[in-house]
This record gives C-alpha cells, sequence and structure tokens, in this order.
C-alpha cells in the first residue's frame, strides 16, 4: 500500500472517523463518569472549607501516582492482548490477562499499605498546613482501601477495551457514580439519618462506590463471551515467556506513568508553596480539566484497535496508515474540547460559591491557559499512544516523563522558589515546554519503529 505523503497522511476518511468515534465516544463517556467520581467529591468536600478540598486534592495527587504507576502495567499488557487478539490466538490473551491481574494488585496493594502506614509523611510532603493535614489523614486511611478493588477493576476494562468492547467500562462506572453521589450526601452531611462524617464519608462513600464497580465489572466479564476470561484455577498458570516478554515492554511504560504521576505531585507542590488559594484553584482546575481530558482517554482506546490490532494481524501498512489518521483526527477533535474547557470556567463561580474569590480566579486562570494549549496536549498524547500501540515503550518514556523531569519540573522549580514572577506567568512558562515535547514527539514517530508486530517478531522485545 502507497502511503501518503504530507499533510494530506493526516485527513482520514468518513468511515474511519465513525469507527473511531463508535470506540472513542463510550470511553470517554466512561471517563467523563470515573472523573466525575472526583468532581463530585471536589463539589461536596469544596462546601466543608478550603482546608478539607486542600486535604482531598493533596490524597488525590498521591493516588494518582499509584493510579498511573497501575496504568502502565496495565496499557503495556492490553497491547499483547490486542495484538493476541488481532492473530486469533485465545490461550496467549489469557497468559496476558492474569499476569496483568496478579501485578496490578500487587502495586495498589504497596501504595495501600503506605498511605495507611505513612498518612503524616505523604501529607506533609504537600502541605505543611496541619488543618489540611488532618483532614487528609481521616480521609486517606479510608480510601486508600479503594486502590484494591480500583486495581482488578482497571484491569478488566483495560482488557475488554482491548478487544473493542467499551460499554461494559460506561455502564459500570456510571453506577460507581451514582452510589458515590448518594453516599456522599449522606455521609459527609449526615443526612437520612446517616452519620456527619466530613471528610472521613467522602472516603467512605468512594470506597463503597469502588467496590459497586468491581462487582458489576466482574459480572459483565463472565456473562460476556470475552477470548481473554480465565477461571480462578488457572489464575496462576503464567509462562515465563508471557511474563518476560509483558514485563520488558511494561517496565519502561510503568516507570513512565509513575515519574510521571510523581512529577505532576511535584508540580501541585510547587504552585502551592504559593498559597491556599493557588492550591484549591490548581485542585479544582485540575478536577474540571479531567472532564475535557478524557477525549485522550477515548483516543487512547481507539488507538489500541486501530494499531495494535491490525499489528497483530500482521497488517503493517493498515496500522501505519491508521497511525497518521488517528493524529490528524485527534487534534480536529481537539479544538471543540478545547472551546468546551474555556467556556467551563463560566460556570466556576456558581459551581464552587464557598471557596474564596481569589481561588475560583485561580481556577479561571489556569483552565483558560489549559484550554488555549489543548491541541498541543493532544497532537503530543497521540503520538504517545501511536508509539505505545506497537510497544515502543522505551521511547514513551523519553518523551514524556524524561522530558518533564529534565525540564518542565526543573523550569517550574527555579521560576517558583527563585523569582517572584506572579503564578501565572509561572504556569505558562512551564506549560509552553509543550512545544518543544512535541517536535521531538513527532519525530519519534515519523521514525516509525513503533510497526512492530509483538505477536510474531522476535527482535520487537529488543525494540
Amino acid at each position: 500500500m502507497e502511503m501518503q505523503s504530507g499533510f494530506r497522511k493526516f485527513i482520514c476518511d468518513k468511515p474511519f472517523m465513525k469507527a473511531v468515534l463508535a470506540v472513542a465516544i463510550p470511553m470517554m463517556l466512561q471517563q467523563v463518569i470515573a472523573s466525575s467520581v472526583n468532581l463530585v467529591d471536589n463539589l461536596m468536600v469544596g462546601q466543608l472549607g478550603d482546608a478539607a478540598i486542600g486535604a482531598v486534592a493533596a490524597v488525590n495527587r498521591y493516588y494518582m501516582i499509584a493510579l498511573y504507576g497501575t496504568n502502565g502495567l496495565t496499557a503495556a499488557a492490553s497491547v499483547f492482548i490486542a495484538q493476541y487478539y488481532g492473530a486469533q490466538k485465545p490461550e496467549k490473551m489469557k497468559e496476558s490477562f492474569r499476569f496483568m491481574l496478579i501485578v496490578a494488585l500487587g502495586i495498589m496493594c504497596l501504595f495501600c499499605f503506605l498511605g495507611i502506614g505513612l498518612s503524616r509523611p505523604i501529607l506533609q510532603f504537600f502541605t505543611s498546613d496541619e488543618a489540611v493535614i488532618q483532614s487528609g489523614i481521616a480521609y486517606i486511611r479510608i480510601a486508600a482501601v479503594s486502590f484494591l478493588p480500583t486495581a482488578l477493576t482497571l484491569s478488566i476494562y483495560s482488557s475488554v477495551r482491548a478487544v473493542g468492547e467499551t460499554k461494559l467500562p460506561l455502564i459500570c462506572s456510571s453506577a460507581a457514580v451514582a452510589t458515590n453521589t448518594f453516599l456522599n450526601w449522606c455521609l459527609i452531611f449526615g443526612n437520612l439519618g446517616f452519620p456527619k462524617l466530613g471528610v472521613a464519608g467522602a472516603a467512605i462513600a468512594t470506597l463503597i462506590a469502588r467496590c459497586v464497580e468491581l462487582g458489576l465489572a466482574m459480572t459483565g466479564l463472565f456473562r460476556g463471551s470475552f477470548g481473554f476470561k480465565t477461571v480462578l484455577s488457572d489464575l496462576l498458570k503464567i509462562p515465563a515467556d508471557i511474563a518476560r516478554r509483558i514485563i520488558t515492554k511494561a517496565a519502561p511504560l510503568m516507570l513512565n506513568e509513575i515519574l510521571w504521576s510523581a512529577g505532576m505531585a511535584a508540580l501541585f507542590k510547587f504552585y502551592s508553596s504559593r498559597g491556599s488559594q493557588i492550591m484549591s484553584g490548581y485542585s479544582i482546575a485540575s478536577t474540571i480539566g479531567d472532564i475535557f481530558f478524557t477525549l485522550f482517554a477515548g483516543m487512547a482506546a481507539a488507538s489500541t484497535v486501530f494499531i495494535s490490532q491490525p499489528l497483530g494481524a500482521n497488517k503493517l501498512d493498515e496500522a501505519r496508515k491508521h497511525g497518521y489518521w488517528l493524529l490528524g483526527f485527534s487534534v480536529f477533535l481537539s479544538l471543540f474540547f478545547a472551546a468546551l474547557m474555556y467556556a467551563s470556567t463560566f460556570a466556576v463561580p456558581y459551581l464552587y460559591s464557598q471557596i474564596s474569590a481569589d481561588a475560583k480566579q485561580v481556577t479561571v486562570h489556569f483552565l483558560t491557559v489549559e484550554s488555549l494549549m489543548f491541541w498541543l496536549y493532544m497532537a503530543t498524547c497521540q503520538c504517545y499512544f501511536i508509539l505505545r500501540s506497537g510497544g515502543d515503550m522505551k521511547h514513551t518514556l523519553i518523551m514524556d516523563s524524561c522530558f518533564m523531569w529534565a525540564v518542565n519540573i526543573p523550569l517550574v522549580f527555579v521560576l517558583t522558589y527563585y523569582t517572584k514572577l506572579p503564578y501565572l506567568t509561572v504556569y505558562i512558562c512551564g506549560q509552553l515546554t509543550d512545544v518543544i515535547k512535541l517536535f521531538f514527539a513527532y519525530h519519534l514517530v515519523s521514525k516509525e519503529k513503533w510497526i512492530v508486530n509483538l505477536t510474531i517478531s522476535k527482535e520487537s522485545e529488543e525494540a
């Protein structure tokens, strides 16, 4: 197949657009709903004051490190499931799924125990405000237990998406949000005869919601006809070859996700050092922004289906063409999402009526900058998804978290602590480093080392 050159190679046809949206939209809706769990906590806890919302924000930063580390493993394993699905090798799919389940649970167990046992030191990393720390301790010691069902749910979601099923996560997440919202209303404020528990009530609601979500996900898995589905007695039947191949690809991706989320936590700490209003505003902007960044999750799922599966079926030219089409289409979609993100700034004063006027202004400023740069974030992330879909995990590590720690974090650190520049100027300077990152990311994509069939190529194991 002859590849189009120049700008035209990024322009896809209408049938492809429809096929991508059929995969991406359910995934985006599921992510919107999943993000709504944090938004609901944010809105309801926000009524308790700045200390409470700061506490939940700090704990969520720790949770994000655990979540992204686990996502690194599940994303790598799901690439194998997708390629084995394309190659029609169900037994290999099962072995990949078993490995994913066990390792994901192990990662989350570690973060759960650390969260419970080292709650104060973890919170002191983010803030020195004792009121925030006390509220955070009450929250994290309960919420950390929710990491365990989350590990299993993430594994199921990643696996079903790898074979093109996106409706199950949508249904399960919807039920989780409904459960979390209702129990938040009951347990935070003491409605319907429940005790008034404040931030601890929000943590209990989150834990129960995650357990409900897992129960529904497991029910859907057992009732569905998924090729990777396995029986409990075979859970430990994982050939050393499969474990080695997955961990070889997963290790750089897991390291990348952990370093990236740790980097985001460090940035949260830097900006928060400028005052509690900055801390609250940054947290709220991140929570609202997550609703629009769900486009990234949709395009990640589409990349797995339209790149990894053709690669597994050894349709290399088709995978190459789809990679460039997805890059062009994702940037086009990002313009629409950017407009919606900017429009959301007008709702902030009404959604968060209990926080200070300064915190509201900070929120609006951060969201405005993000909306203007949204297309840049999307283009860079789509390059990341393309590389990951072909198993090129080493380059994803270099372009993402290595770049963050080598360029973005040092710059923001120096500007925050060694200059008197306004917080917004510091933030804009930090975000503009993504221009350099995009050039580097596209260079890696254009080299096309990601066009590899992992199911048959031994050479790919060393890629």
